[in-house]
């Protein structure tokens, strides 16, 4: 796969969709993105900026655990890693605003 395939945010993101197809793997996208939030909530709170370094691990970890069991395909993110986080905020947020699935249903995922 070529770094070139996508020329813009939008054809990437029916991509990004499409390689989300299965509901466990977003689940366990969602658990991740959340405690990304928690977790720089914490470090903000609590006064130690130190843990804003466990932000990618926390985020992270829970998506390839996702992509390698689940999805079974290769995360975005090895290829596109700026579209591949601003993807799964999007894809974070129009699901907590329940607005994803007509996003879905135009990549074709069911």
């Amino acid at each position: 796969m070529t770094t070139n395939r996508f020329t813009s945010f939008d054809q990437f993101w029916l991509y990004y969709l499409q390689e989300h197809a299965k509901p466990h793997t977003r689940a366990l996208h969602y658990v991740g993105t959340t405690l990304v939030f928690a977790v720089a909530a914490f470090a903000v709170v609590g006064g130690n900026l130190w843990w804003l370094l466990a932000m990618p691990v926390a985020g992270y970890f829970f998506a390839w655990l996702a992509h390698f069991t689940i999805e079974k395909n290769r995360p975005a993110t090895f290829t596109y890693p700026g579209w591949s986080l601003a993807a799964d905020f999007k894809m974070y947020f129009l699901w907590l605003t329940g607005k994803l699935g007509p996003e879905l249903e135009k990549a074709g995922v069911k």
